[in-house]
Parts: structure tokens; sequence; C-alpha cells
């Protein structure tokens, strides 16, 4: 009969370790409130974090590849007042792919920097995370949006719309997850985004365009972006033109803590939707618990570093550092 060893069994940890961590997250919750994992209630849950989780989808192969994006909480902004407003103007079929296209030169110019030109990706980001701001602004004027005629038209289907009984946002956040997820564990691209991530000089000396590389990661980053804005102005045919303002910090938060380095190399899309689950599971628990809103964010900040605990804990077989 095997023999299963301590080392197998922390190196299980090492592989499960976010995993152990939702499980105990979602059983606590349901122990305080059966209500939690209620069909509705999970549903909601998951539909609400939609946004959040199609962007870091994004963000992880900008972070797999080395890099970082904090850009994309004002991107997503640009993204939903642009949609808005084209809407009104040339009508939601050319209004899409209009804004996508601008969305995507935003990304392009970030990759062009921060791939080819090699300059620091956190000071690229910060930058363009206040000059896209400005630039929002500049285009609606200082003033929010809101679509003239929300009755009689079709665009609500993306934010609102179900099929199969499914909210359409889960389907597209549940779709992109697939296909990224295969694209990272599957296609040579996605080798090639681990390798510049885990050892750009090496990457380099074998042959892989570093340039390149980063380039369609940050192009797929505005790609994910322009799609959670899509679905931010489906939702409610309207909004504040600071929409997304601070969600780049979550959505950084949700990637690490889906167990992607901040070194590179490291990461799945799949930790990465369980990290998402995670932060909107979170929020939904602690408001099942009646916890003031304030309260709430000194929670989930504790609850973060105590997953990200028991992660790291797991992948080096022990609770303390062993040079602490």
């Amino acid at each position: 009969m095997a023999t299963i060893t301590r080392r197998q069994v922390g190196d299980a940890l090492a592989q499960q370790g976010i995993l152990i961590a939702f499980a105990v997250f979602m059983v606590a919750f349901t122990l305080a409130n059966p209500r939690f994992l209620e069909v509705d209630n999970v549903f909601s849950v998951v539909r609400s974090s939609a946004i959040l989780g199609i962007m870091a989808l994004g963000v992880t192969f900008v972070v797999i590849s080395g890099n970082l994006d904090l850009s994309v909480g004002s991107m997503m902004s640009f993204s939903t007042i642009v949609v808005l407003d084209l809407h009104d103007q040339i009508g939601p079929l050319l209004a899409i792919p209009a804004m996508f296209a601008m969305t995507l030169c935003l990304g392009a110019l970030i990759g062009f920097l921060v791939g080819y030109l090699r300059l620091n990706s956190l000071i690229v980001t910060l930058g363009m995370l206040s000059a896209i701001h400005g630039l929002t602004l500049t285009y609606s004027g200082g003033q929010n949006m809101d679509i003239a005629d929300k009755e009689g038209t079709w665009f609500g289907v993306f934010g609102q719309g179900f099929a199969l009984g499914i909210p359409v946002p889960i389907l597209i956040f549940v779709a992109l997850a697939a296909l990224l997820g295969l694209v990272l564990a599957r296609t040579p691209f996605g080798r090639k985004v681990y390798a510049v991530g885990g050892n750009s000089a090496a990457a380099t000396f074998s042959g892989i365009r570093r340039g390149r590389t980063v380039f369609v990661c940050y192009l797929l980053s505005a790609a994910c972006v322009a799609t959670a804005g899509l679905i931010q102005a489906s939702r409610s045919l309207g909004s504040q033109n600071t929409v997304g303002q601070g969600l780049e910090l979550e959505v950084l938060a949700a990637v690490i803590l889906g167990g992607a380095s901040l070194m590179g190399g490291s990461g799945t899309i799949f930790k990465t939707v369980i990290g998402v689950l995670i932060l909107g599971f979170i929020q939904n628990g602690l408001l099942l618990i009646g916890l003031p809103f304030y309260v709430q964010f000194v929670v989930t900040w504790i609850i973060i570093i105590l997953a990200v605990w028991l992660d790291i804990a797991a992948k080096r077989g022990r609770l303390w550092s062993p040079i602490a």
C-alpha cells in the first residue's frame, strides 16, 4: 500500500492552498448565514463580480509577464463613457467596435512603452492612470453620460440580459475565462508569457521576442477592460465618468490573491477566477452577517492577508518563514 509522505502533502497544499482558503471562507459564511449559498445569492455575487473578474483576466497576462497595469480602472471609465456617448450618436452597432478600437489604442500605447521601449511598467501605467482619467473628463466635458432612449435600445442585453436562465455578464465572464485559460495554458504564446516573466534575459536568448509578447499582453488587458466597460455601460445605460476609479487595486488584489507572483512567471487564469470570487463572496458574506460597510473594508483586508498567508505557508510547508 502506497504511503503518502509529508512532502507529498506539502506539494499538494502548495498547489491547492488558495482553493483551501476559498473552501474555508465558504463554509464559515454558510455557517454564519444559511442564505449565503442560496442559488440566487450565488448568482448575484458572481454577476456583480463579473466586471472585476473580466478585467482581472487580462491583468493576469500582464502580471505573469513580469509587469503591472494600474491604468485599467481609468481605462474602464473611458470605455464606459465612450460607448454610452457614441450609442446616441452613431448607434450601438457601430459604437461598440469604435469603443473597442479606441480602448485598444490605449493598450497598444502602454504596450509599446513597456514592451518595446522597456520603460518601467509601474511608472508608465501609473502615469497613464492619470492621463486616461484626464482624457475621460475631457471627452465627457466633466459630465456623466446617459443613454437618451433607454426603453428603445437592445444595448442593455450585455449587462441586464439572461440566456438559459443565467445572467449574460456571468456567461461572458466564464467564456472569456475558458478562452484565455486555454490561450495561457495550451498555446505557444502562453508559454512565451511565462518565459518572459520567469526570466526575460533567458527568454530573449531563446529567441522569444520579449517586446512583442509584452505588447500583446497589454492589448489583451485593454480588450478585457473594453469588455468590462461594455457590461458596465449596459448594466445601467448610464454612468459616472469616474466609475472605474480605484478598481485597478481590486483587480490587482484579485490576481495576486489567485497566486500570481508580482515577480512574474507564475499564475493561472483559473486561480485568478478563484481570487475574484473570494473577494466577491467575502464582501457578500460580511454584508449578510450585518457588518457596517466601513468595518467590511478592514475585515476584507484581514481575510485577504490570511488567505495569502495560507497560500504561502502551504507552498513552503510551514506557517513561519525559516529565516524569520
